[in-house]
């Protein structure tokens, strides 16, 4: 059983009160001077004092704000206690070692002597809030993929809508959106104005969790000798047939970054207009409804085409998308996404 005490805020009492296998116990006060704001005390009467901070919500921006903050404090730990929590937030939190408490029903806490962790089983209820936060997906995301290409530039709004081409009005909403985040930083005024990027790192964890694809899949078979030949072919097949595409997932990282990987089945972006029937003709693909080894990938719109980038003559998804295509891909995906990170991305 582990025991925290502490003059907590009410919602912060709701959200600890509602976790099993805590016991809260409340004391009036305040945050002492040295920091601490409460105390943990578990087995054999250990006890850890921490600092607590308290957030309705908490996605990968703020987990990265967290993490910047307990760096100015590293000989307290840090427990967060949030209404809602997101899998991106508690998984950087955790690798930071962060303790963090849900209203979900999530936590995680790891102190010497001390490993306290359950899976959260409640769903999260809407918000109140009638001006929601512009999600990185769709148009959106192209935004933010725009400033993640060059993370060190100055940026004017026509200068963001225009290179993501989307409308100004979309360009600062998402703008107004990071600033709120502390992702970015506003700097002038006037027509002098001018937005910078200050953590490109929580921009990328941000981004790859709200982006959010539901593809129409066209299964096809190309007759080839190795996954290599198979990638050539196929991306020669559609670039002769005049259909924008872009690999991604195992088949564009074996170009871009290499691995010691299977590539069992070749994923390609494809416009978002052509037929089922022209796509497989256009690849010189057989229908086939198992032991496929290409699946055309088509989004509601060619966002998922947006900068795509060239790797040895073929056309592939720009590294972005390609990270946030293989964190979603079950076969190994999230090792190759891991490893794309480090060796291409940097950040």
């Amino acid at each position: 059983m582990v025991t925290i005490e502490g003059p907590f805020q009410a919602q912060a009492l709701r959200v600890l009160r509602e976790l099993p296998d805590l016991t809260v116990v409340a004391k009036p006060g305040g945050r002492a001077r040295s920091g601490v704001d409460a105390i943990l005390r578990f087995a054999d009467n250990n006890r850890a004092p921490v600092a607590v901070e308290f957030k309705r919500d908490a996605n990968p921006a703020t987990a990265w704000q967290l993490v910047h903050y307990a760096h100015t404090r590293p000989n307290l730990p840090l427990l967060l206690v949030a209404e809602r929590t997101t899998a991106a937030a508690r998984e950087i939190l955790q690798d930071h070692g962060i303790a963090v408490i849900d209203g979900l029903g999530n936590a995680h806490i790891e102190l010497p002597g001390l490993l306290f962790h359950m899976n959260g089983q409640r769903r999260p209820q809407a918000t109140s809030s009638t001006t929601p936060p512009t999600r990185l997906r769709g148009k959106a995301g192209v935004v933010a993929q725009a400033l993640l290409l060059h993370p060190e530039r100055v940026w004017q709004v026509n200068e963001v809508a225009n290179q993501a081409r989307v409308s100004a009005a979309l360009a600062h909403r998402v703008l107004t959106r990071l600033e709120g985040e502390e992702i970015v930083t506003t700097e002038g005024t006037g027509p002098k104005r001018v937005r910078r990027v200050t953590n490109a790192t929580a921009l990328l964890d941000l981004w790859a969790e709200e982006t959010f694809e539901q593809p129409v899949r066209t299964l096809g078979y190309v007759l080839a000798q190795t996954p290599q030949q198979l990638i050539k072919k196929l991306g020669a097949n559609l670039g002769r047939s005049g259909i924008d595409y872009a690999l991604t997932g195992a088949a564009a990282a074996s170009l871009v970054a290499p691995m010691i990987t299977a590539v069992p089945v070749v994923d390609v972006w494809v416009t978002s207009t052509a037929a089922p029937e022209e796509l497989r003709a256009a690849g010189q693909a057989d229908r086939v409804t198992d032991g496929h080894n290409v699946v055309f990938l088509q989004g509601k719109d060619d966002t998922p085409l947006a900068f795509r980038e060239h790797a040895t003559d073929l056309w592939v998804a720009n590294r972005f998308r390609l990270y946030a295509d293989l964190r979603r891909d079950p076969r190994r995906g999230r090792e190759q996404a891991d490893h794309l990170r480090r060796e291409v991305i940097g950040f």
